[in-house]
């Protein structure tokens, strides 16, 4: 990548998807965000159950013979595989339509079910669901000067040093205003805008069922002062330096999306909440098996116990359980 000063929503693009970017080449990243980041999808498969659970859920009300389940920021379908490996472990369920949407290209051996597209199908019924996507959707970062004036921050592709550039104006800095405003010298926000466009895209390609934004979120009554803009390689936070070499991700403000949603003009009813609270109520609680069954069952009891453990982490307080879940139920009623 050349070594000049870009703003960071235009380094980041190029950094993670340009022809030789961090989600693109197979070289900077063989394995996949599996090699460097773990998410609830890599923690255990309980969350794909669970995933799954919801998609059953979803086709009840929809009522259909087919429900499509749509995953945005796919990976390497590991989130897509798991549920159709839950879904045909279980009893009947309802016949999906598997779509993955990503950048990157198809890798070898996935289910020949799943159909690998770069944007979600439009007009579908039934689940879309999008972990950890926004948080890598680029953003400009914006930084108030020593008189409180809010400037891009500029950044070298090469080394990842910052400076800052022009005022922050129009619609970036009415987004600033009304939901991450900057008045004290030095404090940092990431202007949100083009995840609230791409979120608001995404579900408004369902005709009916379910919208799901999984990920790192705060909102505008505990925003960070200084920002969350971080990198990822080999399983290391690391300092994100645009290059291509690492991952380039920052938090998101889901409340800011959910209005982009509403204020599109979407039959939805919305609801955001958090990874604990939503596994909770779909069969994850973490609870220990009772130790008499260490008796009875001694190798499930084992297996109970294990299971336990996963489910701990993906609802554990200060890690994964405190994900934030924005959940849209598009041309459906409340839920009874």
């Amino acid at each position: 990548m050349t070594d000049e000063w870009r703003g960071w929503r235009e380094a980041a693009q190029a950094a993670l998807y340009g022809d030789e970017g961090f989600y693109r080449s197979p070289v900077r990243s063989p394995k996949g965000p599996a090699g460097h980041f773990r998410t609830s999808v890599h923690a255990s498969p309980l969350f794909a159950g669970a995933v799954a659970r919801l998609l059953t859920g979803i086709a009840r009300e929809l009522n259909t013979g087919t429900v499509a389940l749509v995953d945005v920021g796919a990976g390497r379908g590991e989130l897509l595989t798991g549920v159709l490996e839950a879904l045909d472990a279980g009893p009947e369920g309802p016949d999906v339509a598997p779509y993955a949407v990503e950048v990157a290209a198809r890798p070898p051996g996935l289910d020949t079910r799943i159909e690998w597209c770069t944007e979600p199908p439009a007009g579908v019924t039934g689940l879309l669901f999008a972990n950890e996507w926004l948080d890598n959707v680029p953003v400009e970062v914006a930084e108030a000067d020593a008189e409180g004036v809010p400037r891009y921050v500029e950044v070298r592709t090469s080394d990842g040093a910052e400076r800052l550039g022009a005022p922050v104006t129009g619609a970036d800095a009415a987004w600033l205003e009304r939901w991450w405003p900057l008045s004290a010298p030095g404090e940092r926000a990431e202007i949100g805008r083009p995840r609230d466009a791409g979120w608001a895209g995404a579900v408004g390609s369902l005709t009916a069922g379910l919208a799901v934004a999984v990920d790192y979120a705060h909102g505008r009554d505990a925003r960070p002062p200084f920002g969350t803009l971080t990198g990822f390689r080999g399983g290391r936070e690391v300092r994100p330096v645009p290059d291509g070499s690492c991952d380039v991700t920052a938090h998101v403000a889901l409340d800011a999306c959910a209005a982009a949603v509403t204020e599109a003009g979407a039959d939805v009813r919305t609801e955001l909440t958090d990874q604990r609270a939503a596994l909770r109520r779909l069969g994850v609680g973490g609870d220990r098996p009772p130790l008499s069954l260490a008796t009875t069952d001694p190798a499930g009891y084992v297996t109970a116990l294990a299971a336990a453990g996963e489910a701990a982490e993906l609802t554990a307080r200060g890690g994964l359980g405190d994900f934030g879940w924005l959940l849209h139920r598009v041309g459906l009623p409340e839920p009874g």
